[in-house]
């Protein structure tokens, strides 16, 4: 990069960070939170930097202000939420050992953990890595977790071609940097190398200064999108012939986040780049991303992600770009596209002889709570049986390989753990998601995770009153409009949008006309509506639908083809 472009301070720190060291091993010496500058360079290194918000007000016996109480949320990287039962109770010990006693599957299909204290970080991070897994690049300025749709389906070779592809482009973008070896596996006296010492290895991918922003990728179905891959910075949807992948419609430039104060900023869904064979994959995938690393914004973070570089060269200027990086000219895209989505739960045949179970994790938190057990249930059956797993974009998990005769007994331990099957549930809950919110995220504006199923609990009591309570309507929930939970492309949106005053609940602005497959943005139905008004503000919705709805058309698609004014009619 040319010294004469401007850069901000995130960018200079990360170029003078000998490859995202920075003083974190210092730091990590003292029980003190991170300084700023390597609460971001921590990011890179799968770690999040949080406080208690729900302590924030708290008082010592003196009367005095507490402050802040710091806490870390740690993210597990797992391209396509592959998962052994061993990862998977290992986690579950970390969070009890390390964490604030949950797990949490998140839309990306990763594990978080919630609630570590500084003393644990370091411990923390080894133990997960002594699983074969990695914090590393699960945030960060660089690729983040690969997502895949993850139906362990054995009919054909489709869904292995995929899942391979996924980790292979994983393997190839992952960060070479030493310093995450070196900060958080090392004994103390490894952890106390002098960065004067610092011998650079080679990145050839992201440089000296990485990405301008994060970057996300992403593999689906055309018959499965239940990764959004429109969503996406970057999206591989499979061409298949004759039960074989024969190649991927690149998609470029989805992505959720904005901020409604700056207009320069905007939601973006993906755009049909090229047609690439399996072979060409993990190159163009590494052209695109250099491509980007060369020409991101790295002036303003504002608009650094991959959308306002396509917005601003061009998609046919970028197209040029990525030709000439990969070394050809790619052909155009292929005349296939998304068709349909699966939440992939319940019971399904995997296509060897042996059965699948999708599990329903509301909002993906693994936790016990009254007379739901989940995280119990799930190690117990887990203990037993030793299944594989998979973690799913909607924040729930697959038990795979079950042989037949250990179903009734499978049913059984659900049933004694109240956890609840999928005839048990409705679609709606079952497509819904939300961001964990408050209390431990900083950018939170409302709350979601903990908001989320009250709200659902309420839209499901309007839907069999209208006789819509079989309908797949897919809601999205997020604390703040950076759009964790992907909430632009689903039926009903639900974006955080004014904090609560004086003990009173936060506001909402509702988006309407996305749909399941994740295919459309959705339009602003009403704006600022107060948390306890959510549910009935979406009721006025869906009488509307339930009486002039045609041809079966589906909510999202019926909100669609009415129009923003229309049903801002309606509800006003």
């Amino acid at each position: 990069m040319s010294d004469a472009v401007k850069r901000s301070h995130i960018e200079e720190l990360k170029e003078g960070s000998h490859q995202l060291r920075g003083t974190l091993a210092e730091e990590l010496q003292h029980d003190r939170e991170f300084n700023k500058d390597s609460e971001h360079l921590i990011k890179n290194h799968g770690i999040y930097q949080q406080d208690d918000r729900d302590t924030r007000k708290a008082k010592n016996p003196d009367g005095t202000a507490k402050g802040k109480s710091y806490i870390f949320m740690v993210r597990t990287r797992i391209p396509g939420g592959k998962v052994s039962a061993k990862q998977f109770l290992d986690h579950l010990e970390i969070c009890d050992e390390h964490g604030n006693g949950t797990l949490r599957v998140t839309t990306r299909q990763g594990f978080q953990l919630h609630g570590v204290i500084k003393n644990n970080l370091k411990q923390a991070v080894k133990k997960i890595n002594d699983t074969l897994l990695t914090t590393l690049a699960a945030c960060g300025d660089v690729e983040r977790n690969v997502m895949c749709c993850p139906a362990p389906i054995k009919n054909n070779r489709v869904h292995d071609q995929m899942q391979a592809m996924a980790d292979a482009i994983a393997e190839h973008l992952k960060p070479r940097t030493t310093a995450y070896h070196e900060i958080w596996l090392t004994d103390d006296a490894g952890e106390k190398t002098n960065v004067a010492e610092f011998k650079p290895v080679d990145e050839p991918i992201y440089g000296t200064v990485y990405l301008p922003r994060k970057f996300k990728t992403a593999i689906a179905l055309p018959e499965d999108n239940c990764i959004d891959i429109y969503t996406q910075d970057l999206g591989f949807l499979a061409v298949v012939e004759n039960d074989q992948i024969v190649g991927y419609n690149v998609l470029v430039g989805g992505g959720q986040g904005k901020t409604p104060s700056a207009e320069k900023t905007f939601v973006a869904i993906a755009q049909k780049l090229a047609f690439v064979t399996p072979d060409q994959v993990v190159k163009v995938a590494e052209a695109i991303v250099k491509v980007q690393r060369d020409f991101g914004n790295r002036e303003d973070r504002k608009l650094a992600r991959l959308k306002y570089t396509i917005h601003r060269m061009g998609l046919e200027s970028f197209k040029a770009k990525v030709d000439e990086y990969y070394g050809q000219i790619l052909p155009g895209p292929r005349d296939v596209d998304v068709t349909d989505v699966d939440d992939h739960i319940g019971w399904h045949e995997q296509g060897d002889g042996k059965l699948f179970l999708g599990i329903n994790i509301e909002c993906g938190r693994i936790k016990d709570e009254g007379s739901l057990k989940i995280k119990t249930g799930l190690r117990a059956i887990l203990k037993k049986y030793g299944m594989q797993t998979r973690l799913t974009a909607l924040q729930s998990v697959i038990l795979c390989d079950i042989d037949p005769k250990d179903k009734a007994d499978i049913i059984q331990l659900l049933v004694e753990h109240g956890i609840k099957q999928d005839h048990e549930l409705t679609l709606l809950r079952r497509y819904s998601i939300a961001c964990p919110a408050f209390p431990t995220c900083g950018l939170s504006i409302t709350e979601s995770e903990r908001a989320l199923p009250g709200i659902i609990d309420e839209l499901e009591v309007e839907m069999a009153k209208l006789g819509i309570h079989h309908d797949r309507i897919a809601v999205h929930m997020t604390g703040c409009p950076n759009g964790c939970a992907r909430p632009y492309t689903p039926d009903i949106g639900l974006v955080g949008k004014q904090a609560g005053v004086g003990g009173a609940l936060g506001k909402y602005t509702i988006y309407l006309g996305g749909n399941a497959q994740g295919t459309r943005l959705a339009y602003i139905y009403k704006d600022s509506v107060p948390q306890a008004e959510v549910a009935s503000t979406i009721a006025v919705a869906l009488r509307h639908y339930k009486a002039n709805r045609v041809n079966g058309e589906s909510f999202g698609d019926f909100c669609h083809r009415c129009g923003q004014a229309e049903m801002q009619a309606a509800v006003a």
